[in-house]
């Protein structure tokens, strides 16, 4: 992270070294500008998130190549979930800083997550326990055969 901070989640995870398939990273931009992952806490089944790889806080951050990237796989999540879950909706957005709502502020990152009719709407914890239909390996292998 910039200014000798502590690195991001984000960017700890990238930088790892481990395998896409222990990290749950699903895809990464052959020209290296963007990566997506599994939300490790999602709302739904088949929530994504896709970033740029470098640690970047906002939109007018990105050079145009990383921009060209970003919405790239932005493209290829919301096609890969379409065809890996089937769903009635999807959302599709960034909670741009703490205020909106970002868990992670300083590392941009777009959420994609399928939605149904009668969903739970985000509803994802009930008396302190997380409901979570599939284990995150399961999405992950479901969502890297449905990518494009």
């Amino acid at each position: 992270a910039p200014g000798g901070e502590e690195p991001c989640v984000f960017c700890r995870i990238l930088a790892s070294g481990e395998p896409d398939e222990v990290t749950h990273v699903l895809w990464r931009h052959p020209g290296g500008g963007a990566v997506a992952l599994l939300n490790a806490y999602p709302y739904t089944s088949g929530h994504l998130m896709v970033m740029p790889s470098r640690h970047v806080r906002r939109l007018d951050g990105l050079s145009p190549d990383e921009s060209a990237a970003l919405w790239e796989g932005i493209g290829l999540a919301v096609r890969a979930i379409e065809a890996a879950y089937r769903p009635e909706g999807l959302n599709l957005g960034a909670n741009l800083g703490r205020a909106a709502g970002a868990g992670i502020p300083d590392h941009l990152h777009f959420h994609a997550l399928p939605r149904w009719v009668g969903d739970t709407n985000f509803t994802t914890a009930v008396a302190g326990l997380r409901v979570l239909p599939e284990a995150l390996g399961d999405t992950a292998a479901r969502l890297r055969a449905a990518w494009p």
